[in-house]
């Protein structure tokens, strides 16, 4: 029997250990092992076996054989406590290392994609974001050129980027949790289809789902908003004055009002908005312009800018954000009408979700239900667009994967 011979010393006994068998012999086994004399002592067994890779044991005629499964560097079996044996999985501990500490970055620079689109996006259109509040929150009845007239008068132009801080520090992490969410909700979905490309069902159970988690993450900060922007909000003192009252004279849970009419809208919100824009995306790039383009983009790749390596081009990637966005934002505007209704409730005269409902249908109808949507599109459509354009270049730039 040829092969390597390590030997390990137990007080008065010594152990060979016989690799690289023959093949003749090893086919008989059937792997490779440790052949004991019947008076080795049961300590040294112990001792073997309390490798994780180990086998149990087994007799063999007089003797006992017990089987190791060993790692190997370069075709060569290594013992455990060997030299090599360490290095091994030294090497192994550095590879896990490295892919979670890749993904950890990815994961950061996927959220910081979708919170900087959020702040880009909703900067801009601020100033329509204040026109839709006066609407929902304050009950206004001027037309739209009337009341920008009154607020530009009043609070000079400052006055529509009012509450903008708090608007941005609520819809960053919403924003970045909603776009990670969904990007991951649509591969683990396509992953477990095992199809080559997402279905439109999966896109929109992956949109629902991340609009979901994002409103669930994020709905207090949108509730202390909605408090400062509402008459006497100035006198709170701004988000942490508005955190503390409402904490102090309703409850912890006042930030959580008007949450499951809020989780009910954005589930086929998200579902609406992601599943929209991806129809249309896959519609194009598998149409012969979108084919060509995609071959452009590989042949030509790093050499192009990051707004160049778009896949569907700067005008159509906002052209089809503000038609995801305004789909959303029709078929789901009556709850957030309802939302933002059940924010401004105080503790006394605080009526459930079917209650406020019915309560808006009475005073106004259903044109109720609708109340500011005109002011709500011009704003949503601008902001999705430069939401989606903003989001795809931050994507190339910071090289998500």
């Amino acid at each position: 029997m040829s092969g390597n011979i390590y030997h390990c010393q137990n007080q008065q006994h010594s152990l060979p250990i016989f690799f690289n068998l023959s093949s003749d012999f090893g086919s008989l086994i059937g792997t490779s092992g440790l052949f004991l004399e019947p008076q080795v002592p049961d300590s040294c067994v112990r001792l073997l076996r309390v490798y994780p890779e180990s086998n149990p044991q087994r007799r063999v005629r007089n003797g006992l054989f017990l089987s190791v499964s060993l790692p190997s560097e370069e075709g060569k079996f290594v013992v455990p406590g060997h030299k090599l044996y360490v290095v091994e999985q030294q090497r192994k501990v550095h590879k896990v290392n490295r892919v979670r500490g890749g993904n950890a970055v990815n994961i950061t620079k996927h959220l910081w994609a979708g919170a900087i689109a959020a702040m880009v996006s909703r900067t801009c259109v601020a100033p329509l974001e204040r026109l839709k509040l006066e609407y929902i929150v304050r009950g206004e009845k001027r037309n739209i050129l009337e009341l920008i007239k009154t607020i530009a008068i009043t609070q000079g132009l400052r006055g529509f980027w009012k509450g903008n801080l708090v608007n941005i520090l609520r819809t960053a992490p919403f924003k970045a949790v909603n776009f990670y969410a969904y990007d991951t909700y649509r591969k683990r979905l396509l992953r477990f289809s095992g199809n080559e490309e997402t279905t439109n069902f999966e896109r929109f159970i992956a949109g629902a789902a991340a609009g979901i988690t994002a409103t669930s993450i994020c709905f207090p900060l949108d509730t202390i908003r909605t408090k400062l922007v509402a008459p006497g909000g100035e006198a709170l003192g701004g988000v942490i004055g508005a955190f503390q009252y409402m904490v102090r004279t309703e409850g912890i849970f006042s930030l959580y009002k008007g949450l499951v009419p809020s989780i009910i809208s954005m589930a086929p919100s998200g579902a609406v908005f992601y599943g929209v824009y991806d129809i249309l995306k896959s519609a194009y790039l598998h149409s012969p312009e979108g084919i060509k383009r995609i071959q452009n983009l590989n042949r030509q790749g790093a050499e192009l800018s990051a707004f160049d390596q778009l896949e569907l081009g700067p005008v159509r990637t906002l052209l089809y954000g503000a038609i995801s966005g305004a789909c959303a934002e029709a078929a789901t505007y009556p709850f957030e009408v309802l939302r933002r209704k059940l924010q401004m409730q105080v503790q006394s005269t605080k009526l459930s979700t079917l209650a406020t409902f019915v309560k808006i249908v009475e005073q106004g109808g259903i044109p109720a239900l609708y109340t500011g949507l005109i002011p709500s599109l011009l704003q949503v459509l601008p902001s999705a667009s430069i939401s989606y354009f903003v989001y795809e270049c931050m994507k190339i730039v910071l090289k998500v994967e």
